[in-house]
């Protein structure tokens, strides 16, 4: 079979759309559409017309016609299976048939042609196979967009923080000029007094630290300063007089207050570590983690979430605090706080401190934290669900085929999703004929793994379909799902910090992390 060319001709005899699959001249191409009307019966059912050098193959579609000019050797057979395959593909790319619509779709139409017919022959394809050549989606390209604007996130955050230390450093400078010394050495004398040692208080229950970082930016950043004032200054050398200049000591003050001075000195051991402590005192993580079981024919088995809210302090000064929060207010969530928190301050202020003030949260420069609330949710509707998949085997002779489908809900846009189906034993990898993402068999456990980076409002639904052997349909459950997410169902957000020592001063600054995980997601 050879096809010398593949149009879309008005009645008229006007060429809209004309791909050429043989070497000839534009005049001769021209000459054979020109001559098609002309040939075509009227009032006559008929598929194909024969002249003396080609035969044309042609479908009308409304107001025109596609045709296949062939020759006199080819297939017709195989000339109609081409133009039925072209027929499905022109109305997936133009919006109307007619003149404007097919103008409009004619470089989108010709590369689809291309996929059907190569060189003159017709290719084994599907109008799905088809439609994803030629959107040529890559998802490297996604990942390195991802990894892109990420990179530009934590520059602009990089560069909120740089602003806030210059502007907080002109502050305190302007402030040191006009107090004059004998102020800044008695504002670093108060400052240390605060370096006070307690206990190491209750023992906590621990949260997860896992999560995706989110900045959280306080009404001011003077909490910064407190907690750096724990940081000793670095010790007077042996070569320190009573005559030393006005200068230094302001300098020497500037340092008791935590700011960062450069020196034409050789730093010493004890003042990297200052450099190296983070600036962020406080860490507060929330975790949702889902338990859930799907039916294979639909609805919901079994629903869990569980939810923490930890607390981790770096600076033992800065123990002394307490945590507003806000919730979604979600009726089904159940609240549920650690003993040694104060729930009747919850209950009515939403706010998250000890029921002994004169006490401190323990603190620590590793570990998970401390837990200070929990929360669980065990009834939801299938609408709840963030993602639902729908598994259709069905045998036809010597294979299985199977369709997956996933629909995720616009409450959550969903990272890293996996999803495993359990294959029988095989001893390759099973065919795969269409995929909305990645896939990999694993020939250890036989479970092919589905793989999506995103799923947000751009892909809302996906399917996979692939080919084995017979067998039964039990054989694909249960179907396992991981992903994560930054929104949660609890919507919990921590709004601010409390200081209860120092006067009440402005808000700390803080670092709020969440994520919503699937733990154990399963279609049974």
């Amino acid at each position: 079979m050879v096809v010398l060319a593949a149009s879309i001709v008005g009645k008229s005899g006007k060429v809209l759309v004309s791909r050429q699959y043989v070497d000839m001249s534009r005049i001769r191409i021209e000459g054979l559409l020109a001559a098609f009307p002309k040939l075509v019966g009227m009032g006559k059912q008929h598929t194909y017309i024969e002249t003396e050098n080609v035969r044309y193959v042609y479908q009308p579609i409304e107001v025109l016609f596609l045709l296949l000019v062939t020759t006199k050797q080819s297939n017709i057979l195989e000339d109609l299976d081409t133009l039925r395959m072209l027929s499905k593909l022109v109305p997936e790319y133009s919006m109307s048939l007619d003149e404007e619509g097919i103008n409009r779709a004619a470089f989108e139409l010709i590369f689809a042609f291309d996929e059907v017919i190569s060189l003159g022959h017709k290719e084994s394809v599907t109008v799905a196979q088809v439609k994803q050549y030629c959107e040529m989606e890559s998802h490297e390209e996604k990942l390195h967009k991802l990894v892109m604007q990420s990179k530009i996130n934590d520059t602009k955050d990089v560069m909120k923080r740089k602003a806030n230390e210059i502007d907080k450093s002109k502050i305190e400078k302007t402030r040191g000029d006009k107090g004059g010394l004998s102020s800044m050495s008695s504002l670093s004398s108060g400052f240390n007094d605060m370096s006070m040692s307690h206990g190491p208080g209750s023992s906590f229950g621990s949260g997860s630290m896992l999560g995706m970082m989110s900045d959280v930016e306080p009404i001011s950043t003077k909490a910064k300063d407190r907690s750096r004032s724990s940081v000793t200054a670095p010790p007077k050398s042996s070569g320190m007089k009573l005559g030393k200049s006005g200068k230094n000591q302001l300098m020497e003050s500037l340092k008791a207050e935590g700011e960062d001075i450069i020196e034409d000195v050789k730093p010493t051991s004890q003042t990297r570590a200052a450099v190296a402590l983070p600036t962020d005192p406080f860490t507060l993580t929330v975790e949702e983690k889902l338990n859930v079981a799907l039916r294979r024919d639909g609805g919901i088995s079994s629903f869990d979430m569980q939810g923490t809210l930890s607390l981790q302090i770096l600076n033992q000064d800065d123990g002394f605090v307490q945590v507003q929060i806000e919730t979604g207010g979600n009726p089904e969530i159940l609240f549920k706080t650690h003993p040694n928190i104060n729930r009747e301050l919850f209950n009515s202020e939403s706010i998250l401190g000890l029921k002994r003030p004169d006490q401190p949260f323990p603190t620590g420069q590793g570990g998970d934290g401390v837990g200070l609330l929990r929360w669980r949710m065990q009834r939801a509707d299938e609408s709840m669900v963030p993602l639902t998949i729908n598994c259709w085997p069905s045998v036809s002779g010597n294979e299985t085929y199977v369709s997956i489908e996933y629909e995720a809900s616009s409450m959550f846009d969903l990272t890293n999703v996996i999803i495993s189906v359990p294959l029988p034993a095989l001893r390759d990898a099973p065919m795969v004929k269409q995929c909305d993402g990645d896939w990999r068999y694993d020939s250890r456990s036989s479970v092919l793994e589905w793989s999506i980076l995103l799923i947000d409002n751009s892909n809302r639904s996906g399917s996979m379909e692939f080919v084995v052997p017979p067998v039964d349909s039990s054989v694909f459950f249960p179907i396992s799902v991981q992903f994560a997410a930054t929104s949660t169902y609890s919507g919990l957000k921590v709004t601010g910090m409390i200081p209860l020592r120092g006067g009440g001063g402005a808000t700390p600054r803080f670092v709020q992390r969440t994520q919503l995980i699937a733990q154990d997601y399963q279609v049974v």
